[in-house]
Formats: structure tokens, C-alpha cells, sequence
């Protein structure tokens, strides 16, 4: 198993609401920054406040991160949490070309969605005390595609499609160094780097995608990400620079029905 970085703390809980809600009610008493991982999680959520399902034998937890940065700061931390996922998991399944990123926090896996990121913040002002960065992974099992929103795709698993039962326990450990070593690396030096390889593994660049912002749908070509993290998509309309939208690819002619 790979070692514990000494940088953090980490707690685990056999059953709770939502490990996210739990770094929530936590976060101004812990001295440093701390993983809160569960076993089971009865009431977890994703984006937008839509619910995240979770079996036994999957990966929940949350990284409250103990720091003093700006809300655009705090944005890049999700690219951050993407490839430091990403990695975690190739590292333990292999399969480099399988495992892509999908803007602006899901990691897919042969096209399905196997994990999730919920950044959510504590502080006052323009700064934050507190970067909530909540992960899910289906590891054993995945939701049905009836439970889950349109723009996620169909929900995989790292089980049913390669075959490999990880160990939450050693899913955690890997993600942990991982996610120190591209934290340190934006910390060092900046966005670019991280940007640049976050591009690398990003799942329909230079295709058509459709974002939907609110009741809008914007079609174009996804081209590129902004130094803030922004999508930036090119249609006859030109360069669009979209900061929060859910994305679609298109395949599922339904999407647009609910």
C-alpha cells in the first residue's frame, strides 16, 4: 500500500449522510486539512444538488482542505482533484487510454461516468478558510442510468467493466499522494501545467458538445479550457467562454427531454 502523506488527517465513519455534509459541520474544528471517508453513504450528492448513490464497497469521501485562497483559486482545484482521480485510477487498473476527463468534474471510463466532484466552500469575503472537494467512485457497482442526470452518460463501474475490485481503503491511500503531488504543483507553479495535462485527457476535445446553461443550449466545438477554468467553445458565433454549465455529448437523444 502506498504510504500516508503526513500532510493530512484522515477520518473514517462506517455510515453517514453525506461525507460532504460531514466536512461541512467539521471543518472549522479541524487543525489541519483532513480526508473523511465512509463506508457507506446514505444521502450523498453531486452537482447542483442532484443525489450521488452509493453502494458498499465504493469509494465516498472528502477532502476538507485547510487553506487561505480566493474563490478563483479554489475553482482550479478541481482540475486539481480531476487528475489526481484520473491517476488513482490508472494506477490501480492500468488501462491509460480507458480513463478520460470530462469537463468540468467527472472522470469516464470507456464513455460511462465512474466518478464525480462536489466542490463546495466555507469562508468570508473573497478568500476561503475552508475547500470542501468531495469524490465519489464507483468502484463495486454503479446507479442505474434511470437515477442519474442526463449530462453524466451511463454509469459504469470499475468492476463490471474491467473485471478489478479495488479496495476503497488502497483507492484512498493512492489518491491522497496523487492529490498532493498536482497540488503542490499548481502551488509551485500555477495553472498552466495543470491545465496542460488535464487537456491531455480530456474526453471530446475538438468535438461537438452541447452545454446547457440553465434553459440554453449552446452547440460547438469544444476547443480549449481559459486559465480560469472556464469551457471555451467555438461555434459560428465564435469563441464562447462558459464558466458553469452541464455538458453533453450527445449521443443520448433524450437528454434534452427532462
Amino acid at each position: 500500500m502506498t504510504s500516508w502523506p503526513t500532510e493530512y488527517d484522515r477520518i473514517f465513519l462506517k455510515q453517514i449522510d453525506s461525507t460532504n455534509a460531514e466536512a461541512i459541520r467539521r471543518s472549522c474544528f479541524l487543525e489541519k486539512s483532513t480526508w473523511i471517508v465512509a463506508e457507506l453513504q446514505t444521502s450523498g450528492r453531486g452537482r447542483r444538488g442532484r443525489a450521488w448513490l452509493m453502494d458498499r464497497d465504493n469509494f465516498a469521501a472528502t477532502l476538507v482542505l485547510r487553506t487561505k485562497i480566493s474563490l478563483k483559486e479554489a475553482a482550479l482545484k478541481s482540475f486539481v482533484a480531476s487528475l489526481a482521480l484520473r491517476y488513482t485510477f490508472v494506477r490501480h487498473c492500468k488501462n491509460e487510454g480507458s480513463f478520460k476527463l470530462k469537463w468540468p468534474n467527472d472522470v469516464l471510463l470507456n464513455g460511462g461516468k465512474v466518478a464525480g466532484i462536489l466542490l463546495e466552500s466555507s469562508g468570508k469575503g473573497k478568500f476561503i478558510d475552508s475547500l470542501i472537494i468531495g469524490i465519489g467512485a464507483n468502484l463495486a457497482s454503479a446507479p442505474l442510468r434511470s437515477e442519474v442526470d442526463f449530462s453524466s452518460g451511463s454509469p459504469v463501474s470499475v468492476k463490471n467493466v474491467l473485471g478489478l475490485q479495488i479496495s476503497p481503503n488502497d483507492f484512498l491511500y493512492t489518491l491522497a499522494r496523487s492529490f498532493k503531488y498536482y497540488d503542490d504543483e499548481i502551488k509551485n507553479t500555477g495553472f498552466k501545467g495543470i491545465k496542460t495535462e488535464w487537456l491531455k485527457h480530456a474526453a471530446k476535445l475538438n468535438e461537438e458538445v452541447i452545454a446547457r446553461v440553465g434553459l440554453k443550449e449552446i452547440r460547438g466545438i469544444f476547443r480549449d479550457i481559459s486559465d480560469d477554468g472556464s469551457l471555451i467553445i467555438e461555434n459560428l458565433e465564435g469563441m464562447k467562454e462558459i464558466a458553469a454549465a452541464d455538458v453533453y455529448f450527445g449521443e443520448d437523444k433524450n437528454a434534452f427531454s427532462n
